[in-house]
């Protein structure tokens, strides 16, 4: 079945960087685009990036542009988001997610999450 496992959270001081990973399985990842999103305390998920199932093109939200990237390694079934400049209102459970399509319908999976901590 379809599986997604990040990892790469901490606890990190305002400034610093984390890299966050997540490594897909259970399905053709090389074919499908991914995404992250992040969940803080009392706030909806939100959208933080995106990137094409090849790479080529790449969204991040405007609230994190600049700071962070999304990437992929389709040899390693692997998603990363790179974050520098971390401030504390990026403290969030960070999530990554893929959607599959068939026909008219389609499924989000989700992996368990990983929390990131931005804190002096």
């Amino acid at each position: 079945q379809v599986q997604l496992v990040e990892s790469g959270g901490g606890l990190v001081q305002p400034g610093g960087s984390l890299r966050l990973s997540c490594t897909g399985s259970g399905f053709d990842f090389s074919s499908q685009g991914m995404k992250w999103y992040r969940q803080a305390p009392g706030k909806e998920r939100e959208l933080v990036a995106a990137i094409t199932f090849a790479g080529r093109t790449t969204n991040i939200a405007d609230s994190v542009k600049d700071r962070f990237t999304i990437s992929r390694d389709n040899a390693k079934s692997t998603v990363y988001l790179q974050m520098n400049a971390l401030v504390p209102e990026d403290t969030a459970v960070y999530f990554c997610n893929t959607r599959r399509y068939s026909g008219t319908s389609s499924e989000d999976y989700w992996g368990q999450g990983t929390q990131v901590t931005v804190s002096s």
